[in-house]
């Protein structure tokens, strides 16, 4: 599909779940996670997102260059993401512990929600200069009013405890979800159609 450029990708992200959607593109990759600390100073949900997916690219970025700069290998093409929900301007992380995790979904429970997925690309181009793209989608979801029963086997699976809000609707966790409005993916982790277009758009630039 873009094998033309004879780009190297790389993941910034460990997510089996992004890996899994990108997979879908039928294109090849790497994946470097990023252990940067996610800490931003920004409050507007979409800017969070957007701040925190150009720290772990950038943290990526900067490693495989220094890595390359003895080596005289082309640049990389960096795609970073990150996801949060957020419920009332309140951004709900990765929960810590099984009681936060409860904590999480109750605040969901009955109620509509927002999902957004920043997606960031970095790399340098044929005149050498860098090039970045960032953007994010928001998906609106509803759950269902949560069942004791329900709550108690989803936080008895090792499901909430690595995703924010402390769901994933890929797995059990769409057993609370009522509605959902927009992308489907981007509330897995990756907003798969809306990537394709704008990773045309920044290819096209390098």
């Amino acid at each position: 599909m873009f094998k033309d450029k004879n780009l190297r990708i790389v993941l910034a992200s460990g997510s089996p779940r992004r890996k899994e959607l990108l997979g879908h593109l039928n294109i090849d990759f790497e994946v470097i996670p990023s252990d940067v600390e996610e800490v931003t100073d920004k409050v507007i949900p979409k800017e969070v997102a957007i701040d925190l997916a150009m720290l772990k690219g950038n943290d990526i970025f900067n490693k495989v260059e220094h890595g390359l700069s003895k080596k005289k290998q082309a640049s990389p093409l960096i795609i970073a993401s990150d996801t949060i929900v957020v419920i009332d301007q309140k951004v709900l992380g990765k929960p810590r512990d099984r009681e936060h995790a409860k904590e999480m979904l109750l605040s969901l429970s009955g109620r509509k929600h927002e999902v957004y997925t920043s997606i960031f690309m970095k790399s340098i181009n044929s005149d050498s200069q860098v090039v970045e793209r960032a953007f994010c989608v928001q998906t609106e979801v509803e759950f269902d009013i949560i069942q004791d029963d329900i709550l108690n086997l989803y936080l008895d699976s090792n499901d909430p405890y690595d995703k924010a809000g402390a769901y994933g609707i890929q797995n059990q966790g769409l057993l609370f979800v009522k509605e959902i409005r927009g992308s489907y993916s981007n509330v897995v982790g990756f907003p798969l159609s809306d990537f394709i277009r704008e990773f045309k758009l920044f290819v096209g630039e390098l």
